[in-house]
């Protein structure tokens, strides 16, 4: 039972810690995306990443009905409640994968984007795709 907890406590100890000070798109601290309902990789209501994150939740939006059925039809319902997810309505905002949001973003269904809770570490992916700073304003 102690080295069950021990396992435990070290692996929040590493998810947290590796969360640490990120920066947003500003180069300012990490806001706050949502806490309800609760967001993020790490569920803290930010948009961090660390290792673990393969869907690199970078990116605050703020979605809306347009973008919630967009996303479903490519097969990840955001919308639909399920026991431990309320679903998303339009004007909740929540951490988006990068990749589904630059999907969205050259489909012209990309919605609108936090800057000030979007993880500095999203630009480096967006660059890949040819979106800049600018588009995420837009």
């Amino acid at each position: 039972m102690e080295s069950k907890f021990l396992c435990i406590l070290t692996a929040v100890f590493i998810v947290t810690a590796s969360c640490k000070s990120q920066k947003n798109v500003n180069n300012e601290p990490l806001e706050i995306c949502s806490i309800s309902p609760m967001t993020g990789f790490t569920r803290t209501g930010k948009c961090e990443t660390n290792y673990w994150d393969q869907g690199t939740h970078l990116v605050c939006a703020r979605v809306n009905d347009k973008f919630l059925e967009y996303t479903k039809s490519k097969g990840n319902d955001l919308s639909t409640p399920r026991s431990w997810f309320p679903g998303l309505k339009d004007g909740d905002n929540w951490c988006l994968c990068v990749f589904r949001w630059v999907q969205a973003f050259k489909e012209g269904e990309a919605p609108s984007v936090v800057l000030n809770a979007t993880n500095k570490e999203a630009l480096s992916y967006l660059k890949r795709f040819g979106v800049t700073l600018k588009d995420l304003s837009n």
